[in-house]
């Protein structure tokens, strides 16, 4: 089923959603890097300087962010409007979704994915984390080519992730909990260095190899 593309406004008023869950550690002197940002994107007006009565205001929704897993998120919205490009793995070139995902852990992190999306979910270092445990920074996998890891995308927090999602498409923000992608989310990773002790699963279904002459992993048209 292919499902229509998320209308500019409410696309936008995700962004400017999700930056609470991404930021849970916020400093004292406000927002400014996610403010700057989204400003340039044009997302939001610019930044107004911050007003001694409204201290919370200042602080609220856009605080700064300062721990690993929300500069994560931070990098990885640096590339939103990035167009697909199959076999892409860089910003010049484009991405696909796992080109995007490898991108964003090696910036972040020093952390080289391996290329492919059923690679990357058995990938040393990275742990399974159960649904309801995903924290900003998790790397969450779906099953869009009716293998068991054949998308990915990185989760910024209140139930939405960062994907480069099909074909024609661009770097973009969309909600795991839509009908399409609940059907088919298939689990989650997470680097240790992201989230000390994170919540193992056993339920989490292990890679499955690629079938004989499959394409290659993270192309799926019927993407909404």
């Amino acid at each position: 089923m292919r499902l229509p593309r998320l209308p500019r406004l409410p696309r936008l008023l995700a962004v400017a959603s999700l930056a609470a869950a991404a930021c849970a550690h916020a400093a004292p002197d406000g927002g400014d890097a996610i403010t700057q940002l989204l400003a340039e994107r044009g997302f939001l007006a610019q930044p107004q300087a911050a007003s001694p009565a409204g201290p919370s205001q200042d602080r609220g929704l856009m605080a700064q962010v300062r721990d690993t897993a929300s500069e994560m998120v931070l990098t990885a919205m640096n590339f939103l409007g990035v167009p697909y490009r199959r076999g892409g793995d860089s910003a010049e070139d484009g991405f696909d979704c796992s080109g995007f995902t490898r991108h964003i852990f090696e910036r972040s992190l020093g952390l080289v994915l391996p290329r492919r999306v059923d690679d990357q979910a058995s990938a040393p270092g990275l742990v399974p984390v159960s649904r309801e445990d995903l924290k900003p920074g998790d790397l969450v996998f779906f099953n869009t080519l009716r293998r068991t890891f054949s998308h990915v995308g990185i989760y910024i927090g209140d139930g939405k992730f960062i994907h480069s999602p099909r074909s024609g498409a661009q770097v973009r923000i969309e909600d795991m909990r839509i009908s399409y992608w609940t059907q088919r989310f298939t689990g989650a990773r997470r680097a240790g260095v992201l989230h000390p002790n994170p919540t193992r699963t056993a339920s989490t279904p292990a890679a499955e190899p690629r079938a004989a002459g499959a394409l290659p992993a993270g192309h799926d048209l019927r993407q909404p």
